[in-house]
């Protein structure tokens, strides 16, 4: 198998002060759930994330591209 360059992608959530809003109501409470080698298996840990807090509307999860962080060569308009 020929080596891929590696495309890691953080997943976390918490509490949002207010709908619509990116600010965390209490940024020491935030759910880190890992670092992941892929947007595929990055999205299928925030889905199952967003899927056991739907109750709570104020709960958000989202993945961060650190690939895009860290070289923004990487940064194309897939995934």
């Amino acid at each position: 198998m020929p080596d891929r360059k590696q495309l890691p992608h953080l997943v976390f959530g918490g509490e949002l002060k207010e709908l619509g809003s990116v600010e965390f109501k209490d940024l020491s409470k935030l759910d880190i759930v890992g670092i992941f080698p892929d947007y595929a298996s990055a999205a299928a840990a925030w889905r199952a994330k967003a899927q056991m807090t739907v109750d709570n509307a104020m709960m958000r999860y989202f993945v961060v591209h650190l690939h895009r962080l860290l070289d923004p060569e990487t940064d194309t308009h897939g995934h």
